[in-house]
């Protein structure tokens, strides 16, 4: 898998390339700015970018727009951005304008090499990946849908580990629950969501989007 990096400061920088090409993934570009970030992508077309948010010249979202920009261009390459903070705006839009192949996670979730690893791979597969913090602060303030009303407690937990990109299978673990009580509280909440039978998953992506709306 191929992997373009962008972030300013040269020690992190470095430091995520080492981390990558230990696990296996070529690291074709490093960058640090989003201008930089978008040509690397053009030239290399990567199955993924990793992109912190604040970035030169002004240090607040440029990281976030050059995901944005990347994701309207270039479908095919996923992106996970990581902040040391959320920035709720400009992930919200980037998570209900492109649901497939997007991450956010926090800087502290680096310090976990597996956590991130994995979440990369799961963005350049067409998943996604949100650290619970994002989903958290996203679904803070939820406003009233019909739907999201109708779930109850533990069906709203498992629609929020959903937003994580986190598997059934994981959920099962994380929660404690048996593979058919997981099975069970996905398929009310796509039932109380009004959501339609489908072959692919769409469902899971309109679903999470349907309760990062009610945030708005």
């Amino acid at each position: 898998m191929r992997v373009v990096i962008a972030e300013d400061n040269p020690l992190l920088r470095d430091g995520i390339r080492l981390l990558l090409t230990d696990h296996g993934l070529t690291v074709v570009s490093t960058v640090d700015n989003g201008d930089d970030l978008l040509a690397a992508v053009g030239e290399h077309r990567p199955e993924a970018a990793v992109v912190d948010v604040r970035m030169p010249p002004t240090f607040t979202d440029e990281g976030l727009r050059a995901a944005l920009a990347i994701r309207a261009t270039y479908p095919e390459t996923g992106v996970l951005v990581f902040s040391q903070w959320v920035e709720t705006r400009y992930a919200r839009q980037l998570i209900a304008e492109h649901p497939g192949r997007v991450g956010y996670l926090l800087k502290d979730r680096i310090v976990s090499t597996d956590d991130f690893v994995d979440a990369l791979r799961r963005v350049a597969a067409g998943g996604t990946a949100l650290d619970p913090e994002v989903v958290r602060q996203l679904l803070a303030a939820p406003a009233v849908d019909a739907g999201v009303a109708r779930l109850s407690e533990r069906e709203r937990e498992v629609l929020g580990m959903l937003a994580e990109g986190r598997s059934n299978a994981a959920i099962c673990e994380s929660l404690h629950l048996a593979p058919r009580s997981v099975e069970k509280h996905v398929t009310a909440i796509f039932t109380k969501l009004d959501l339609p039978q489908a072959r692919t998953d769409h469902r899971r992506v309109l679903a999470v989007l349907r309760y990062l709306n009610a945030a708005r």
